[in-house]
């Protein structure tokens, strides 16, 4: 991988511990930091993005190698990975900071969000009018340390067991049968 010619998505599809682990086992991807971004406080604590009052969505920020993964391809599996219908809405978890949405980092990731997004929705995978947005990063704010890579330090939580651990099955199962995953993330 060229670490010299690394592009970054920053994406909110709901909890981010449900979506870390998938965009990790990806080919291409160099790594996957939990986050913050979308609000107005500086250095936000995940107990203030909870609050709904910050502004902030948990994201994920991506650094990628463009040669072996495109900005396209990770929109693909970001649409896979959540329901873009829902408004500030994944599963249970309910508010702001769980909202759909796209920070770009450039007017060519803009459009080819725009662009996926209308594609997507076209497909109909999804039941509804998708309310993604789509705004310009500004800021990333890392989350904890205790957050990253949660579920494969917490596999047993509860919330673990129940909600990522099933969407990561079904993420390997569909990008496995594309080619699209790591040979150790496959197993």
């Amino acid at each position: 991988m060229d670490k010299n010619n690394l592009e970054y998505a920053t994406l909110a599809g709901g909890c981010f511990w449900c979506v870390e682990s998938c965009f990790h086992m990806l080919k291409g991807v160099e790594s996957v930091t939990s986050g913050y971004s979308g609000g107005h406080k500086d250095n936000p604590t995940y107990e203030e993005v909870c609050t709904g009052t910050t502004g902030h969505a948990e994201v994920v920020e991506i650094a990628f190698d463009p040669k072996i993964i495109s900005f396209k391809q990770l929109l693909e599996v970001f649409w896979f990975l959540h329901n873009p219908t829902t408004l500030n809405r994944q599963g249970n978890d309910i508010g702001t900071q769980y909202r759909s949405s796209i920070f770009y980092h450039s007017e060519k990731q803009k459009q080819e969000a725009e662009e996926s997004m209308k594609e997507s929705e076209a497909k109909q995978e999804w039941n509804g009018k998708y309310v993604t947005e789509i705004v310009p990063f500004k800021k990333f704010w890392p989350a904890e340390a205790y957050h990253q890579g949660y579920y494969n330090a917490n596999p047993t939580q509860p919330y673990c067991s129940a909600v990522v651990g099933p969407k990561i099955q079904k993420f390997k199962k569909h990008f496995g049968e594309m080619g699209w995953l790591n040979e150790k993330a496959e197993n």
